[in-house]
């Protein structure tokens, strides 16, 4: 079984800057630089079968490239407490439009659609219970912008657990197509 997503990764330079921003924020479990990434779809824990239609369907995808931009600091919370850190994307429509596509790929080859509301970000740090208030932390990072970067394939990776937390691979890359 292999526990799967499909996802962004942004450049090297936007991830510098993202790794730049930890920091300020007691317990917070940080993202490294390799687990850094914009989800467009987690898929779970599939056989090797299914495997190979998930990388069938994501390969007959088709979406132009795009370019995006770090675009402000928020939180996700958990019964009322901040319990992920997040960094948002602007203009939030070209990965939407790319992740409905991914989900109806995904739905062709028996998967079940993702029935939360999606909003694109790149997870900062896991926060653990009892945080309490972040606003200083979010006040310290300002109302972040950056210049875009272009976004020109997709990757499916693979999450495995290991004692020092989660690792990511690239298992495979789906390339945008470029307008003219």
């Amino acid at each position: 079984m292999q526990r799967l997503f499909v996802g962004l990764r942004p450049p090297a330079v936007v991830r510098e800057r993202l790794l730049g921003l930890m920091g300020g924020v007691a317990g917070a479990r940080w993202q490294g630089d390799d687990q850094l990434h914009l989800t467009l779809r987690f898929i779970g824990e599939v056989d090797r079968h299914a495997a190979r239609d998930v990388d069938a369907a994501l390969g007959a995808v088709h979406h132009p490239a795009f370019a995006l931009a770090l675009a402000g600091i928020g939180a996700f919370e958990r019964r009322g407490e901040p319990a992920v850190l997040w960094v948002g994307v602007s203009p939030p429509e070209p990965v939407a439009a790319l992740h409905r596509k991914i989900e109806q790929a995904l739905g062709r080859v028996g998967l079940e659609p993702d029935r939360r509301a999606y909003r694109p970000h790149i997870t900062l740090a896991r926060l653990p219970r009892g945080t309490g208030s972040i606003a200083g932390a979010l006040e310290a990072s300002g109302r972040l912008a950056g210049p875009p970067f272009d976004i020109g394939h997709f990757c499916l990776f693979e999450s495995r657990f290991t004692p020092d937390g989660p690792v990511y691979s690239i298992l495979e890359r789906y390339p945008l197509s470029v307008s003219r």
